[in-house]
């Protein structure tokens, strides 16, 4: 795919950005930048010194990509990188008037406040004047009118004002907003400043992320709403890298939440939970609300590095998605125990689409954070407790199981004893072919190999088997045992070896022991 046009910011990513949405590896990008001059027909005239004035900056993108030879796939693709590098063109065109629209709200609030609490206006000033601050990717902003037609509020978007991926009015009102439950419309009629949430739709410029909103409401003279200047974008690196503390909004939902508790400044559980605050996802930093922000915290912080499942829940206040944060020890979680509890909650949200983060710290836990984003109108209810112990069941692995089955068998001290000298033993086939209670039942027969010379043994049936099938396991201490010993010495007594599935096991402290399983 080659690309010529006029040098922007965001061409490269967003247009890798859109290949890799179609499934197709890039094997090769070279984007120079080219100081070119050019006719009034765009004919190319000459190619200049690359510090010129004189001429046009214009952007050569060449990408090799996973060969693609269907006419179809071929225009569908051309289609869909020309739309990205529409969107990218009216971004990068509009961008400073979308600053300026900034400048005219904040020159509102001088002229007019609006009538809510001072320290909101305050942050609500501080936060439009720091994304201003090259803190914030301009990508869309419309205003809308808030209306009541037929008894329904409704957004209606004003003729003129889009800018940037919003400039095409195609709809007479909001879309998104008039997919919202009834309880959702009537927040607009909330007075308070700013909305603060993520768009519906994925980013085409810069980042594949779901779009961040940041909604500013007007007030007429009464203080009633009348409408919300809407600025769809992306925060930049500095919303995600920076202290919470540093980052106006945010800085007072941290304070509240500390304020809130009440426990002695710089003690133990203070700094924990400031430690919690300031690592918390900080994408739901900016929606989530106050109490659900407190609750959420003060959950983590009783949990207090125990090893154990924990999840968290609340959905935003306009019912389109759920998150969820998922807490399990660091040493059981893998890709398998991350699929397993995926399967849990897409059963609890049918039709949901999911996204999802790890985080891993020198903490004990492992940290999932899912984004669950339901059709609209579709909000199912659920119940977080039950989730929680059908992921506890999920991510509960073959050893925990083993460590559990000890310590109901022979007790705490012991359990723990017998579990530090065999739980890390078995072999991955043993893993794959026993259950943990089975290996219970084997490590005692381990146990009394000192007692009985190095040799035991267990007859037994398979609760699965059918017919005459009995499986025989022999117990060698150091060595295996030959085959060529073992299989004689079975015929004789009038069975018939049908398979042998050997293990060796290097208990703690101790030397290998083997187990032969016969099938017989």
């Amino acid at each position: 795919m080659e690309i010529v046009t006029d040098d922007m910011p965001f061409l490269v990513d967003s247009v890798a950005m859109e290949l890799n949405r179609h499934g197709l590896v890039i094997h090769l990008p070279i984007h120079p930048v080219i100081v070119v001059r050019r006719d009034e027909a765009g004919g190319l005239v000459e190619v200049l010194p690359p510090d010129s004035s004189d001429g046009i900056s214009e952007s050569y993108l060449h990408f090799e990509v996973d060969r693609q030879s269907e006419p179809e796939v071929l225009d569908r693709l051309r289609a869909e990188v020309e739309r990205v590098l529409g969107d990218v063109r009216a971004a990068c065109d509009d961008w400073g008037a979308m600053r300026e629209q900034v400048q005219k709200i904040l020159e509102e609030f001088d002229k007019q406040p609006p009538p809510v609490d001072e320290a909101e206006l305050a942050e609500a000033r501080a936060l439009l004047e720091w994304i201003d601050n090259h803190h914030f990717t301009f990508i869309g902003y419309r205003a809308y009118d808030l209306v009541n037609e037929n008894g329904e509020d409704m957004l209606r978007p004003i003729p003129g004002t889009g800018l940037g991926i919003l400039r095409q009015q195609t709809k007479p009102a909001s879309g998104s907003f008039a997919k919202l439950p009834p309880e959702a419309r009537r927040l607009a009629r909330e007075r308070h400043v700013l909305i603060l949430t993520k768009a519906n739709s994925h980013s085409t410029v810069h980042r594949p992320s779901y779009l961040d909103y940041i909604g500013v409401k007007r007030f007429d003279e009464q203080g009633e709403v009348v409408g919300e200047r809407r600025f769809l974008g992306l925060y930049t690196s500095a919303a995600y890298n920076r202290n919470p503390r540093d980052i106006p909004v945010l800085r007072r939902k941290v304070a509240k939440v500390l304020e809130r508790v009440g426990l002695p400044r710089y003690s133990h559980d203070w700094k924990s939970l400031l430690n919690i605050l300031e690592t918390f996802p900080r994408d739901e930093l900016f929606q989530i609300s106050d109490d659900q922000l407190f609750a959420t915290a003060m959950g983590i912080l009783r949990l207090e590095e125990r090893r154990r499942v924990r999840l968290f829940m609340w959905h935003d206040d306009y019912g389109r998605f759920v998150s969820a944060l998922v807490y399990v020890p660091r040493d059981r979680y893998t890709t398998s125990v991350r699929r397993g509890i995926e399967e849990v909650l897409a059963e609890a949200f049918p039709g949901a689409s999911f996204d999802f983060q790890v985080w891993l710290s020198e903490s004990v836990l492992a940290r999932l954070h899912f984004i669950i984003r339901m059709p609209p109108g579709q909000m199912p209810s659920y119940d977080a407790k039950e989730l929680e112990a059908k992921l506890a069941m999920v991510t509960r692995s073959w050893n925990d199981e083993l460590h559990s089955l000890l310590l109901e068998l022979h007790g705490e001290e012991e359990g723990n004893a017998l579990f530090g000298k065999y739980g890390e033993s078995f072999p991955a086939a043993y893993l794959d072919d026993f259950p943990a209670r089975n290996a219970v039942y084997d490590i005692q027969r381990m146990e009394d190999l000192g007692e009985r010379g190095g040799l035991n043994m267990n007859l037994y049936r398979p609760l699965e088997a059918t017919g005459e099938l009995l499986r025989f396991k022999l117990f060698f201490a150091e060595r295996p045992l030959p085959l060529s010993d073992a299989v004689p010495m079975l015929e004789d007594m009038g069975v018939q070896v049908v398979e042998e599935r050997p293990y060796e096991l290097h208990p703690a402290g101790h030397g290998p022991v083997w187990i032969h399983d016969f099938g017989v």
